[in-house]
Parts: structure tokens; C-alpha cells; sequence
């Protein structure tokens, strides 16, 4: 192996061997700690540490890294404190997770890293958005994302360096091409000659180095780092390595023939590099002896401390809390009585600008959103006002644009994220139940990002462009739903929860948006997320809904002259438990309505709960009125026939029976 330092120090050399050699030792005594029953998984990074080290070192000690399995010198080079490491490992309250995350599924703000999830894939995306926000600040930073060659098959990697390329964002897309993918070859994983050419079709600067060598790594991300903070751009880097154990260890290495390893174990990073500066007379045996030396016995002393602690306990109240960002909402009222007539579409677009006024680090993204104002022309005008760094149209990516938004979160932007349908949202779900849903509740960061979602049927669209899926959110908990039925709830509401640090979903209704007229006041307002509204009083019969299930149960008791109470949800996750108590016990009949399909349905959820918790206020069983179990269907006497307010009446009678 030949090494070249030209240009590095003596002093960084030395650090550089230091580095190399804790992360070994570490995973050395881990694997002793694994066969004695002390800790449960170990992934290992043997024969791969020139890169996480290497990297780290090339990297200012403010920019991000975001990690996978393999990447403990990371963490160790960014001086992360041992003790906390091991607690995190074995699941106790000193880690950084505070045993909710096992190995290396963490981050921590302190240290600038931000730890993986099992997809693999998203880290991408949120290296590109914390590039983003370089870029917004003008600063002269970069960020780094690992990935293996496994990685590069799914489609959230092509998708992430789409995105940075096409805004030249100062991310660093970091290949660990170890052979391998668990068990699977390269050669059955992709049929180009190099990862590093994949990167040419998306218009980036591509390489590919030696991993092992410990020089090279650093030099060459040290000299990619330079001129990106100096020309914000994207760079593909491939570092060809070896996985010299499996891919954990319970897995082993059996699918690997034995003259591979052999040979990669002639390459191994630390014998060789220690040989180097043995060579130059950098290091000797004796200085050797005492660096590993002295590492064992930092290694040692912290798993006594960890010995010592406690297992892990908790309280059902401290894990529900901890779920969402802690936060208290101030409601804030409107300044005047002025509340000209404004159509549902109007309320929304008032509130968006109100809240970019109000927010300077807002951001919005999405598809034609910019020039063209949103495909229902929400967001038009908002980047003649605000400029093309804050109005963002964004290539079709909705997975990596989502992952964008939680990587401006990181760096404290608020985001907004418009999905063109709520259809098309199935393309970003990853991102938005794995990685927004539980960042704060896995290691307390929290992912402040709005995500508005045109839905709903009646408009002839449709079974693409016409679901709604609203209840495939209210199962994932430390999202917020929110799904507002009139336009002064819409701007009130999304106003809101452009303050709510936690991730909100916002469902508006496209059949509402130029046919539903109220009074909106003019000025800034907000209205509390969480909580329903009673928006008709009755005695005969409770109707719980929201979105535009409050229309059809308002225009059907008008017309029969029905004596009903009309609670508006308006927040679906969490729900308002005591407007649902308040109500049942007061009518005694209940009918749960809504526009999505009956199975599965968030009606189940609460006739579930009011079955269970308010039965002795019951005259009558809960009914659903819900639509049919079929895809929307196109043709309007179709759809009519599809959607829940063909049978509204007929539930009503029958609920009355009783």
C-alpha cells in the first residue's frame, strides 16, 4: 500500500494512526463482550476503519456526518465519551437514546452526528437538506452521508443525488463498497463497472479511491471539502473496501471465499499504516505499546462505570410524552374583527404567507410551486415576495425532498413540504413514518415539518388522485393529523402548525377548496391543534367527523330537520378525547363519519374507544357511515355511489330506530 503525505503534519499523522486504533480495540473487546452474553448485536467495521476515521478527520468538527452500521470511528474520532457509547449499547439510561435505539441507530446534535435507520437509504436525503441549509446561511460548510454498495440499488440514493445536483448542494455521498450486501455479491447487486460512475449520470463530480488507505481518504476528502465550501456542488465518492467479519455477527462469513478474505486481510488499514510510520520512524514499538495501552485502559474503565448503572426503567406517562417535542401552544387571537368572506383556498394561501412573514426560515418545497403557484395555485405570488430560496420547485422526489425537510430541521428551518395529491405521498412514506414520526422520541430531535396534502373525492379525479388516506397516519405515533372542514380552521389551523415543532400533516380537502365560503379574519391567528369543535348543537344524535363529513352532516340535518350534534374533529392524531366523552354522554346515539373507505378507517379507532370507555352513555351500538371498500372509481354517478354521503340518511334513520 503507498502512502503520500505530502501536505499532512506529523502531529495529524499520529492522530490519524490514534483514531484508527480505538475503534478496533473497541470492537475487539465488543466482540468478546457479544460471546459472553453483555450485549445483543454487534455490526463490525474491521478492515473498514480508514474511511469513517479518515472522513471524520477531513470534516470541520460543526458539520454533519450521518452514519450507518460501520462507522464507529466517527463517533469515537468526534470524541464521543465511551461510557455513553457502551450504555447506549446495552440499552440503558446514560446512552444516547435512552434505551429506545439499539448500536448506531442515533444521533447527537453535540457531535454533529446523525445516526441511521434500517432503510439505509434516507440519511442521503437529510445530508442534502442540512447542504441546503449551508447554502441558505452562506456558509462554508459541507456535509457527509455514508451509504454501502447495497444502498445504491434503492431508490431514495438516486433520488438524493438528484436533488443535490440539481441545486448544487455541498454534500459528500460517501460509497463503503465492501463486496458485499448482507450476503449478496456486487455482481448481483448492479452491472456498471464502478459506483462512482453513477454519479456522472446525475451531472456530479464522481471518484473512486482506495478505503484502506488512510492517507488517501482523508487527503482526498480534505481537498473535496475545500473547494466545496468555496463552490457548493455534490460529490460522489466510492471507497473500495472489505467487510472482513459478517455483515453482524450471527450471520458470519461462510458465503465468502476464504482466498478473499485472505487478501484483503494484506490490506488491512491499521497493520499497514502502523508499518508505514514505523517505516518513517514516526512510531516506534514502545510508542505503540503505550497508545494501545493507554486505549485498553480508557476501554476498561468506562465499561466499569457501566457495569455499575442500573438497568433501564421508565413510566408509561414518560414514554407517551416523550413521543412529541415538548411544546406548549400559545394561541394566538385575531388582532381585529375584520373577517371579509374567503373561499377554503383563499384561507390556506392567507395563512402561507402569513406564516413565511412571520418565519424567516420558513422554506417551502414542492412540485411547480414556484413560477407556476401550485397545481391549485395555493402558493402563487409567494416567490415573487420571497424569492426562489425560500419558494422551491422540486424535481419529482418526494421521498428526498421530505428527507431535505428534516435536514433543514436540523439545522433549525422550518419546512413545508407540498404534496401535489395526497396520493402521491406513498413515494415519501418511508421518510415520513420512519424518520420524522420518531426522531424525538429516539434520540429528542425534533423534525419540524409540515407536510400539506390535497385529498379528498368528488371531483371525478379518480383512484389516484382522489384517496383518502389520512388514517395511514393517525397509526404512527409523533406525527400530527390535522384535517380542517371550513376556511377560517384552515388558516387558523395551519398557522398552527407551522409553530408545532413536531411533524404535522395537513389534509385539505380539493372539493373544498373554491366551494366552501366563510368568514376568515385578516389578521395572524392560530387555532389549537388537538382540539374538536361542536359546530352544531342537537339532542337526538351525536355525528362525529371532520374534513367534509362536517358538510354533509350539516346540510343533511338541515334539510331533514334533525336534531344533531355535529362534533368537528378537525385533529385526528391526537384526538380530542373529551369532546368525544362530552358529546356521547349527552346524546346517547353515535354515528362516526367520514370519507375514507369503512376498513380501517379512523371511525373503527373511536367507536373502539367509546365502545370501551363510554358504554353505560349508550342508548344505541356505535354506527360508521364511512365509503364503500373499493378504489375511487372515476365516473361521477360512480363515485356518488362510492362516497359515504350516499348513506348518511339511511344511518341516521336507522340509529334512531333505537
Amino acid at each position: 500500500m503507498e502512502y503520500n503525505r505530502d501536505g499532512v503534519s506529523e502531529g495529524q499523522l499520529l492522530k490519524l494512526y490514534e483514531d484508527l486504533v480505538r475503534p478496533r480495540l473497541i470492537e475487539e473487546k465488543m466482540l468478546i463482550l457479544l460471546r459472553q452474553g453483555k450485549i445483543s448485536k454487534w455490526f463490525s467495521g474491521i478492515g473498514q476503519e480508514a474511511i469513517a476515521v479518515g472522513a471524520t478527520n477531513a470534516l470541520h468538527e460543526d458539520e454533519f456526518i450521518f452514519t450507518l452500521h460501520r462507522n464507529l470511528g466517527v463517533f469515537t474520532t468526534r470524541k464521543m465519551p465511551f461510557t455513553r457509547l457502551f450504555s447506549q449499547w446495552q440499552g440503558k439510561a446514560s446512552g444516547f437514546s435512552k434505551g429506545r435505539e439499539r448500536s448506531f441507530h442515533f444521533g447527537s446534535m453535540e457531535h454533529h452526528i446523525v445516526g441511521m435507520i434500517s432503510h439505509l437509504g434516507p440519511q442521503l436525503s437529510l445530508a442534502g437538506g442540512v447542504g441546503l441549509a449551508h447554502k441558505l446561511l452562506k456558509e462554508k460548510k459541507i456535509s457527509l452521508a455514508f451509504t454501502g454498495e447495497g444502498g445504491t440499488s434503492q431508490g431514495e440514493f438516486h433520488e438524493a443525488l438528484n436533488v443535490a445536483a440539481v441545486w448544487n448542494l455541498p454534500v459528500i455521498f460517501l460509497i463503503e463498497n465492501n463486496g458485499y450486501g448482507l450476503s449478496t455479491p456486487s455482481s448481483d447487486q448492479f452491472k456498471c463497472e464502478t459506483l462512482a460512475s453513477k454519479g456522472v449520470g446525475y451531472g456530479m463530480k464522481s471518484l473512486r479511491i482506495d478505503g484502506n488507505n488512510i492517507l488517501e481518504v482523508y487527503k482526498t476528502i480534505h481537498q473535496l471539502a475545500e473547494e466545496m465550501r468555496e463552490n457548493p456542488h455534490p460529490v460522489l465518492l466510492e471507497c473500495m473496501t472489505f467487510r472482513m467479519r459478517g455483515h453482524e455477527e450471527a450471520s458470519g462469513t461462510k458465503y465468502v471465499p476464504k482466498e478473499l478474505i485472505d487478501t484483503w486481510a494484506l490490506k488491512d488499514p491499521i497493520s499497514n499504516y502502523e508499518s508505514y510510520l514505523l517505516q518513517e520512524g514516526i512510531l516506534s514499538s514502545d510508542s505503540i505499546a503505550s497508545i494501545r495501552q493507554n486505549i485498553k485502559t480508557e476501554i476498561d474503565q468506562g465499561l466499569e462505570e457501566i457495569y455499575d448503572e442500573a438497568e433501564i426503567s421508565s413510566t408509561y406517562e414518560k414514554e407517551l410524552t416523550d413521543v412529541y417535542a415538548p411544546y406548549e401552544a400559545v394561541i394566538t387571537e385575531p388582532g381585529s374583527d375584520i373577517a371579509p368572506e374567503k373561499r377554503f383556498i383563499d384561507g390556506i394561501a392567507q395563512g402561507m404567507r402569513q406564516a413565511m412573514e412571520k418565519h424567516p426560515n420558513l422554506i417551502l418545497m414542492g412540485q411547480d410551486i414556484a413560477d407556476y403557484g401550485g397545481v391549485f395555485k395555493i402558493t402563487e405570488g409567494l416567490l415573487e415576495d420571497f424569492g426562489k430560496e425560500r419558494v422551491r420547485n422540486t424535481p419529482l422526489c418526494e421521498s428526498a425532498i421530505v428527507g431535505a425537510a428534516l435536514g433543514l430541521s436540523l439545522k433549525g428551518f422550518k419546512s413545508m413540504v407540498e404534496m401535489q395529491f395526497a396520493d402521491f405521498v406513498t413515494c415519501g412514506f418511508n421518510q415520513i413514518v420512519n424518520n420524522l414520526a420518531k426522531l424525538h422520541y429516539r434520540w429528542g430531535q425534533p423534525a419540524d415539518v409540515v407536510i400539506r396534502m390535497p385529498t379528498g373525492a368528488g371531483v371525478g379525479a379518480g383512484p389516484f388522485h382522489s384517496q383518502s388516506n389520512e388514517a395511514w397516519f393517525t397509526h404512527i405515533p409523533g406525527l400530527k393529523v390535522v384535517y380542517p372542514s371550513s376556511a377560517r380552521e384552515a388558516k387558523g389551523l395551519l398557522l398552527a402548525a407551522f409553530e408545532d415543532p413536531n411533524p404535522v400533516l395537513f389534509f385539505e380537502h380539493k372539493a373544498m377548496y373554491r366551494s366552501i365560503i366563510d368568514n376568515v379574519p385578516e389578521d395572524y391567528f392560530t387555532i389549537p391543534i388537538g382540539k374538536a369543535a361542536k359546530v352544531a348543537e342537537g339532542n337526538d344524535v351525536s355525528i362525529i367527523t371532520y374534513g367534509m363529513g362536517v358538510h354533509w352532516a350539516k346540510d343533511l340535518c338541515r334539510k331533514k330537520n334533525i336534531s344533531a350534534d355535529i362534533l368537528d374533529l378537525r385533529t385526528l392524531l391526537p384526538l380530542d378525547y373529551d369532546a368525544i366523552r362530552d358529546t356521547v354522554s349527552k346524546t346517547n346515539r353515535v354515528i362516526v363519519l367520514h370519507e375514507d373507505t369503512l376498513t380501517g378507517g379512523i371511525g373503527g379507532e373511536i367507536a373502539a374507544y367509546i365502545s370501551e370507555h363510554l358504554f353505560e352513555h349508550l342508548d344505541a351500538p356505535v354506527l360508521r357511515c364511512a365509503s364503500l371498500d373499493t378504489p375511487v372509481p372515476f365516473a361521477i354517478p360512480l363515485e356518488n355511489k362510492f362516497l359515504a354521503k350516499d348513506r348518511l340518511e339511511e344511518t341516521i334513520e336507522k340509529i334512531l330506530q333505537y
